[in-house]
């Protein structure tokens, strides 16, 4: 397509993806300019049709942010309306038993209940929901249906973003109401996409920002909604566990909590960083549901919603430099999610807030944008929130090196210790984890019963989610060649097994020759593709503004 004219507005502040970060910003920023007296211009570009479409968290909510943001949430109306009341943690033995750990041996990190500061079972997506209700009555600007395709450089600073165009076909030509997007332009731009944000990838490299750190790691969340029977539900009751059906040589942990409205939310949380390129999260998903421990509380039930997203879980040791001329990385764009709480929603909303007092300083100094932020790096080092990630730098990784059980007792002795065994590390890459599949056997799932276990398609389906047909492919392959060629017979193409809504398939031409095919429709934006391709062939870009997943309330 040819170059375009696009229009362009400016801001004083744009900030890129309505998350718990960018739109804690948003509201911080305009709290500080209204009491100050002075005009401020603020935009927020969300690429999902509504705020909160794209937003999928377990999550037991940890406020401390949220109330020095809003002290008087409750009065407001935050939906925040199921007090996490008991905790208990199980390691799961096998298919029928399990474990119950004795309260003292939990980490004390991943205890909800019994300390002074109380935490709510709540729907992270209705919870941006409110924040975005709150922002715009202080005068932010929310364009929800409009994708950040590009960021604008110049002169070695960042100075806005371009809005992906609409109506663009799938061969690159336009349709019929094709409209360019437009260039909004900001003294400062803050990126808050979330976990592998395309944009935050990118600068991340170009300006070099995890210079001297361990590489990021990931993992990959899927979750689900469940309406249960009254008698098999007790509001704000939370639980956590590991162990089966994964193996040695794949980590990670399993949520069950109970919400208001007799619903259960249940998932999984898996390391991207296994080995067996048989494995399938999903599947995995599945048979874990069927355990007595979960299973009590689902059978009988009603599943109603459905979805997955990658996890920024790397910690303090893969933290990037958030800072960079004209802009800044807030929340999972550069990975403030403290793993060993398995929580995120505050420690990313604190690093917006932080982010928007140094943004308004510079500004209500006179400053015309495009400098690095330097205030920002001694604020967030000296808020409680940087003070978490330090305090478990070493949760991760003990898990990686000796496994769910033996990291757990690490950090177990760590905290008792008051973080002074030594500061692991984990310096290999979870795509660079994958080994050949001719190492494994294959894993023979077993079929889903449509009661406890479903299949891809009729878990898609319940993610609502949508994107027009006739546009261009938002998966990238830098190889077209490779899947087949090299990813096919080394890895048995672990692309088919880890994309947890089946948009990639290897299928038989009309010669009856292997090809892989992209079923970009079901595209989730979980971006574990993006992470976890051995070749790092696939790059994730944003679609047309508005695609994806419309997630209720999760």
């Amino acid at each position: 397509m040819e170059t375009v004219e696009r229009d362009v507005m400016d801001f004083d502040v744009v900030i890129v993806g309505a998350g718990p970060a960018g739109l804690a910003a948003a509201c911080r920023l305009m709290q500080q300019a209204n009491q100050a007296e002075q005009e401020l211009t603020v935009c927020v570009v969300e690429k999902g049709s509504e705020v909160g479409a794209h937003i999928l968290s377990g999550a037991v909510f940890e406020p401390r942010a949220l109330t020095e943001l809003f002290p008087d949430w409750q009065e407001r109306g935050a939906p925040l309306n199921t007090p996490a009341i008991r905790d208990d943690v199980y390691l799961l033995k096998d298919a029928e038993k399990a474990q119950k750990l004795p309260n003292a041996l939990v980490p004390k990190s991943m205890h909800n209940t019994g300390d002074a500061q109380q935490r709510y079972v709540i729907s992270a997506g209705n919870l941006c929901r409110w924040l975005g209700e709150q922002a715009e009555s202080l005068g932010v600007d929310i364009f929800p249906g409009f994708a950040a395709q590009e960021t604008i450089v110049e002169d070695g600073a960042v100075r806005g973003i371009v809005v992906g165009d609409m109506g663009v076909s799938a061969d690159g030509t336009p349709k019929d109401g094709y409209m360019p997007g437009m260039e909004l332009r900001a003294k400062y731009t803050l990126f808050a996409e979330g976990s592998r944000g395309h944009l935050g990838k990118r600068l991340i490299e170009d300006f070099s920002l995890d210079a001297g750190c361990d590489p990021q790691h990931y993992g990959i969340g899927l979750k689900e909604l469940w309406d249960v029977p009254a008698d098999q539900h007790e509001p704000g009751l939370v639980l956590h566990g590991s162990g089966w059906p994964l193996d040695s040589n794949a980590h990670g942990g399993w949520f069950l909590y109970h919400a208001e409205d007799q619903q259960v939310v249940v998932g999984l949380i898996m390391d991207l960083s296994y080995q067996n390129p048989w494995l399938s999260p999903f599947d995995e998903f599945q048979r874990m549901k069927h355990h007595p421990v979960l299973s009590q509380y689902l059978a009988g039930g009603k599943r109603v919603a459905y979805g997955a997203r990658a996890i920024t879980k790397g910690g303090f040791n893969c933290l990037p430099k958030m800072t960079f001329p004209g802009g800044l990385l807030i929340g999972c764009d550069a990975g403030t999610l403290n793993f060993a709480k398995i929580k995120g929603l505050h420690t990313a909303m604190k690093s917006g807030m932080v982010a928007a007092e140094s943004v308004f300083e510079a500004i209500k100094g006179g400053d015309e944008g495009a400098q690095e932020l330097t205030s920002f790096t001694q604020q967030w080092e000296a808020s409680w929130a940087y003070q978490e990630l330090k305090d478990s730098a070493s949760f991760g990784p003990a898990i990686h090196k000796y496994g769910t059980v033996g990291g757990g007792a690490y950090n177990f002795v760590d905290q008792l210790l008051g973080g002074k065994l030594p500061n692991l590390h984990d310096t290999t890459t979870d795509h660079g984890a994958l080994k050949p599949a001719s190492e494994f056997e294959k894993i023979d799932y077993p079929k889903p019963d449509g009661k406890l276990s479903f299949d891809k398609t009729s878990s898609v389906y319940l993610s609502n989610t949508n994107h027009e047909e006739d546009q261009p492919c938002h998966l990238r392959l830098a190889d077209p060649e490779l899947p087949i060629r090299d990813n096919l017979p080394k890895y048995a193409e672990p692309a088919q097994r880890y994309c947890p809504v089946g948009v990639y398939e290897v299928v038989e031409d009309s010669a009856g020759e292997p090809r892989f095919q992209i079923n970009f429709q079901n595209c989730v934006h979980c971006k574990t593709c993006d992470i976890k391709d051995p070749a790092q062939n696939i790059t994730w870009v944003a679609p047309e503004g508005g695609g994806g997943p419309n997630y209720p309330n999760m």
